[in-house]
């Protein structure tokens, strides 16, 4: 009843095995293009202000989304979300120089 107990045609299985190593491999980029963006964020937020900590993904982040936040004595302050940008992807990430003004202002230095 159903296709309950139906053998499934070795095609089908072969397409089902494609498309979960095409998802991961598109999982795997996404990971490295958010994780190097983070990187240079990250490079420049030291440079311009040696002294402050800087943490990538402290908790799980949100899916396909790109912030930055000023934790600050208890008080947390979003120096740029891409959450609504884009597309194209490349929106969803900030110019280094964007936040580094940004954070310069939170800080008022």
């Amino acid at each position: 009843a159903g296709g309950r107990g139906r053998k499934r045609k070795a095609e089908d299985v072969a397409e089902e095995e494609k498309a979960s190593v095409k998802q991961t491999r598109e999982e795997e980029e996404e990971q490295t293009v958010y994780g190097r963006n983070a990187e240079e964020v990250k490079s420049a937020l030291l440079a311009a202000v040696p002294d402050v900590t800087v943490l990538i993904n402290p908790e799980k982040p949100r899916r396909s989304s790109f912030e930055v936040t000023l934790k600050d004595e208890g008080k947390e302050t979003c120096l740029w979300t891409g959450i609504k940008k884009g597309p194209p992807r490349k929106l969803k990430f900030p110019q280094p120089d964007v936040v580094v003004a940004a954070l310069k202002e939170a800080l008022h230095v």
